[in-house]
């Protein structure tokens, strides 16, 4: 049993980690970022406050959900791909936002969206509800990946 707390340890640690050090960077150079031309998909500056509430509370409460409920070994490697995933995350918000390398940070956050689909699949094998609440989670990643590529292709026209 005392796993198990680590495990919910562990998860919450990651998603304040996330939470917090993908928004060190992200909040920085903002005259930078407005100069940008902006995809035409891109959603209103409010959505991006909305789907990270979700997000951020979304991804808590499944990593507390399946450390209570998953066997040690799928639940490991649930852990693994959401830090990796978290490390490709931050590490784009710092790519794009301090040093500007606009391709390296948009292959970042591409390896991030796919490093969730593992994730999807074992917490849809632990319990399917779990996998549907983070089908948001994985298309906002896949959102916002393809923005990174606009802005790629729109600094580069």
């Amino acid at each position: 049993m005392a796993w198990r707390s680590v495990a919910v340890v562990v998860a919450i640690v990651i998603v304040i980690a996330y939470a917090g050090l993908s928004g060190v960077w992200v909040s920085t150079n903002t005259g930078w970022y407005l100069s940008l031309p902006r995809p035409a998909w891109q959603p209103p500056d409010a959505v991006f406050g909305l789907a990270w509430a979700y997000n951020f509370t979304i991804l808590a409460v499944i990593g507390v959900v399946l450390s209570l409920r998953m066997s040690p070994r799928p639940l490991v490697a649930y852990l693994a791909f959401f830090a990796i995933s978290v490390v490709a995350a931050i590490l784009w918000a710092w790519l794009f936002y301090v040093p500007h390398e606009l391709v390296a940070a948009a292959i970042s956050l591409t390896a991030c969206a796919a490093l969730t689909i593992p994730m999807v699949v074992l917490a849809w094998r632990e319990a399917w509800w779990c996998g549907a609440l983070l089908l948001p989670y994985q298309a906002w990643l896949i959102t916002a990946s393809s923005l990174s590529w606009g802005y790629v292709v729109l600094t580069r026209a």
